[in-house]
């Protein structure tokens, strides 16, 4: 049986997102494709829109000739916890904000791909903005920082070490609750 090859085009109409998705000639979504759409749809989900000063022509929207609407549902912002909270960039870098700290910080390590961290992350952000800054958090991707882990013995993730005086003084691996969450920060403060 022959496959059927992708389009050369999208099929759809300006009914929104959901209509335009590329198909191949009996109907069914084209993996390659719909690989490809989803990835710049997520891009362009993500890319943050702004009226342009008075007097100024806004530029023209990428998908106006496929009749789509322009995704203005998110935003990039800032909360209260990115002041404790930071992406390490590299071992230099871990090694000046969090082993060489005079506060102590707790160590995320995570990896896109985890569904358990995307929820742990926010979570264990959130608590540690409530300590007010007797805590920082950093942030390690796994799959860009892989020596870190390696160093740290980090076997699973999401993996949250707490760090003082660049020792490694508590650690738990998998998702927590906040109470959870607020006993394990508590211990690490001394309060």
């Amino acid at each position: 049986m022959a496959r059927a090859s992708c389009p050369t085009g999208l099929e759809g109409g300006p009914r929104g997102w959901g209509s335009v998705v590329p198909r191949r000639a009996g109907g069914q979504p084209c993996g390659r494709r719909m690989a490809q759409w989803l990835a710049l749809r997520r891009l362009l989900s993500l890319t943050p829109r702004t009226l342009p000063p008075q007097g100024q022509r806004a530029l023209p929207d990428p998908l106006a000739p496929w009749g789509l609407p322009a995704p203005y549902g998110r935003a990039f912002g800032s909360s209260a916890a990115c002041g404790n909270t930071f992406n390490v960039q590299d071992g230099s870098d871990f090694q000046d904000r969090v082993v060489n700290n005079p506060k102590p910080v707790v160590v995320d390590f995570h990896a896109q791909w985890c569904g358990p961290c995307k929820i742990l992350g926010p979570r264990l952000e959130k608590m540690v903005a409530k300590q007010e800054g007797k805590v920082l958090m950093a942030k390690v991707d796994i799959d860009d920082h892989t020596d870190l882990a390696i160093e740290y013995e980090v076997s699973a993730v999401p993996t949250v070490l707490a760090m003082k005086n660049g020792d490694v003084v508590d650690k738990f691996v998998g998702i927590k609750d906040e109470d959870q969450l607020e006993a394990f920060l508590k211990k690490l403060i001394g309060a």
